[in-house]
């Protein structure tokens, strides 16, 4: 329970929040990103075209690869109902791994989540 206690604290006082609406979507497949996010309140999908890959419930994080290695974009990211979204740009990101290591242990195990079900719904 440590884990989510740290990672809510980490995006309640986020510099950066964004506010989205049922449809708004935050990125889409192949843009390039900077940043990665976590929810705050509300539910994003992470589609790959018109199929949900993974949902992104309150204290999840999501874009974590195009922080990590400047890679485009793999997924579009859809508010699926109205969502709060904590905003970590890659200096942020550093800084928090090198203070909070158990927030770098819940992004590997946010990236292993994704990449199982990916595995599982190619």
């Amino acid at each position: 329970m440590i884990a989510i206690v740290t990672i809510r604290g980490v995006f309640r006082s986020a510099r950066k929040t964004l506010t989205l609406g049922p449809g708004d979507v935050l990125f889409s497949e192949g843009d390039v990103g900077d940043e990665m996010y976590g929810v705050i309140s509300g539910l994003v999908e992470l589609r790959r075209g018109d199929r949900v890959v993974h949902r992104v419930e309150p204290d999840g994080t999501f874009g974590e690869l195009a922080i990590i290695d400047s890679s485009p974009r793999t997924l579009t990211a859809v508010a699926v109902e109205p969502s709060e979204i904590a905003v970590i740009n890659h200096h942020e990101f550093l800084f928090l791994v090198h203070e909070t290591p158990t927030f770098a242990i819940d992004v590997m195990r946010s990236l292993s989540t994704l990449i199982r079900e990916l595995n599982v719904t190619s």
